[in-house]
């Protein structure tokens, strides 16, 4: 089992402002409300669990198809984590994933990679962890 950190560190009150760091040291960034909901610079919360699913989700889809006899050129997945303040109690509604794959080898085509793209929506351990957001699409792009 592999475990892995993340830390948040937080100064003052609700208007203040934190530091979210991780175990390797490859993410330091500051976070405020500001951040989260103003669209003033800094990251937050719901960008970083964009980038986890995505990364998560891209060698998950490169594992299957890979598995099912594919080469994997590129692939290139962005999730989008749509928040709704709800009258100051925020809930994650929605998480988009658009995925393009440059894929050849095993006589691949659209639907063969729509299905793999599925698969990995459904399988991916960040996507399992997601499952309690309400809403999750997803728009596979095949360029073989």
């Amino acid at each position: 089992m592999a475990d892995h950190k993340g830390t948040a560190a937080w100064t003052g009150d609700i208007k203040g402002s934190g530091i979210l760091t991780t175990e390797s040291g490859a993410l330091n960034a500051p976070y405020s409300v500001g951040s989260r909901f103003e669209g003033k610079q800094g990251t937050n919360p719901e960008e970083l669990i964009g980038a986890a699913h995505a990364g998560c989700y891209t060698m998950y889809l490169t594992s299957v198809l890979t598995k099912h006899g594919h080469t994997v050129e590129s692939i290139k997945t962005t999730s989008t984590v749509s928040m709704n303040p709800n009258n100051g109690h925020p809930v994650i509604e929605h998480i988009h994933v658009s995925t393009e794959g440059h894929v050849t080898g095993g006589n691949i085509n659209a639907d063969d990679f729509q299905k793999h793209a599925e698969d990995a929506k459904e399988n991916c351990p960040v996507s399992k962890v997601l499952s309690a957001v309400p809403k999750m699409t997803l728009e596979a792009k095949f360029v073989g």
